[in-house]
């Protein structure tokens, strides 16, 4: 029931960006309102089915583990099913489905999320359950056993037997160095077993609290119930006095390096470019040009980087870039493509900063507007989903975006002009730091090579 999820929420912002609305009104006509005990409200009215999504984002993930203590944010995560004083065992699971609800969770680098999808008449027992795991949890040495081994397995099943996800994860580690972000969300597999019941209860003691979350309310359901609600179940619960942020490092600009891994389960070659990008956090006026770049190089087939290296040159089968600034501490920026057969890596690596070069100097006014009438113009609905709705804006108020700079992200696109975006093309291909990663079939025994650019 409980995946890993690496949660970097580029597809949600890719998603945001695309929502069509009028120019004047809010992109979510969401409201929010704190509660005397700190807790973050966030509602967004969607009268259209007596639905509604319930979630609750907590400003802590595995970013906030001690060194040596990975995988602790996502072992809790478990342990938030296995009950509290009030609820034994399994029964919160229990009692939802028997009441309809769609229950789950996941752990990313930045923020842990839980969530319940069901009908509004249920939505006060979905609130019951949530605000009493917040500050009632229990944990036997049973069931932290059992949640240890199962988190221990998906570790084997998702990463170690997986030869993309041990690149990727090989990759920030030797992108971030001695930033947090290098360390997998997961743990490693000695992490794991070395945990202890008083690592998860250090680290729920210090980050569970009304204080340090954000509640999302978007369905069928009024400010007025939705205060009222708030106050009665999350109301009573008490603040932290103190929330620890830790002092992230800042990366230096000029930090270039190389990653080469062989593994004989790879059939094909698989290269990227992953940069160190601006975030909301980190340098927010980069954003939004950064947002078009990405969407004019490298998302979906008619961008021009799939244009010039696929159809025209053919000398890849396939390439994309991605872009996502929702993170605590600096964002991220890559570029991924598999090379046809008969081109090496460097051939390829070469042709792609080639093809980049090429691309930003074709770009003009008419090339940038047709890209950000694509982006406003497609996937309407997503507004119109409470579900989409809760995770867009959930996952964008948790890293600290205003509620003002959720609802207005169309209009700054719009203002958005072709020159913004070469100067930040610019800073972030010559002045960013970045790791060029190489991934291919092992002719011998499995090979890890890493060097610095």
């Amino acid at each position: 029931m409980f995946k890993i999820r690496i949660v970097t929420l580029s597809a949600v912002f890719a998603m945001f960006l695309s929502l069509s609305v009028d120019t004047n009104a809010k992109m979510f006509n969401g409201e929010e309102f704190f509660l005397a005990n700190g807790m973050q409200v966030i509602v967004i009215p969607n009268h259209k089915a007596p639905i509604i999504k319930h979630m609750v984002w907590y400003k802590s993930g595995s970013i906030d583990e001690k060194l040596g203590k990975g995988g602790v944010a996502h072992l809790l995560e478990h342990l938030m099913f296995r009950g509290t004083s009030n609820v034994k065992a399994n029964q919160l699971n229990q009692v939802l489905e028997e009441n309809g609800a769609e229950s789950n969770a996941f752990t990313g680098l930045d923020m842990t999320a839980y969530h319940q999808f069901l009908d509004i008449s249920r939505l006060e027992l979905a609130m019951f359950l949530e605000a009493d795991r917040m500050q009632n949890l229990t944990i036997s040495d049973k069931d932290f056993a059992l949640e240890r081994d199962i988190v221990f397995q998906e570790r084997k099943q998702v990463v170690d037997n997986n030869p993309t996800a041990q690149f990727a994860e090989k990759l920030r580690k030797v992108l971030w160095l001695n930033h947090p972000y290098a360390r997998p969300i997961t743990g490693e597999e000695e992490e794991i077993l070395s945990l202890t019941i008083d690592d998860i209860k250090d680290f729920y003691n210090k980050y569970y609290a009304p204080n340090n979350a954000v509640l999302i309310l978007s369905g069928d359901i009024s400010v007025a119930m939705a205060k009222k609600l708030a106050e009665k179940h999350y109301g009573k619960l008490l603040k932290k006095t103190e929330i620890h942020r830790k002092i992230l490092p800042v990366l230096e600009a000029s930090y270039k390096s190389k990653v080469e891994m062989s593994k004989p389960q790879i059939k094909g070659l698989r290269v990227s470019k992953s940069f160190a990008a601006p975030s909301y956090n980190h340098n927010k006026k980069e954003v939004y040009n950064l947002a078009l770049l990405s969407a004019y190089l490298g998302e979906g087939e008619t961008s021009k980087l799939y244009k010039k290296l696929v159809i025209e040159q053919k000398k890849a089968l396939s390439i994309s870039t991605s872009y996502n600034p929702i993170s605590r501490s600096y964002g991220s920026f890559s570029i991924s493509a598999i090379p046809q057969d008969s081109v090496s890596p460097e051939e390829l690596m070469t042709a792609i900063d080639q093809a980049i070069e090429n691309s930003m100097n074709e770009l003009n006014f008419d090339e940038l507007e047709k890209v950000k009438g694509k982006m406003l113009a497609g996937l309407v609905y997503l507004r119109d989903n409470p579900e989409d709705a809760a995770m867009i804006v959930g996952s964008m108020a948790v890293m600290g975006v205003n509620l003002n700079e959720i609802e207005t992200q169309n209009d700054k696109i719009k203002e958005v002009n072709y020159k913004n975006v070469k100067n930040s093309a610019v800073k972030l291909f010559d002045n960013t730091p970045h790791v060029v990663g190489v991934l291919k079939p092992a002719k011998g025994g499995e090979n890890v090579t890493s060097s610095t650019l």
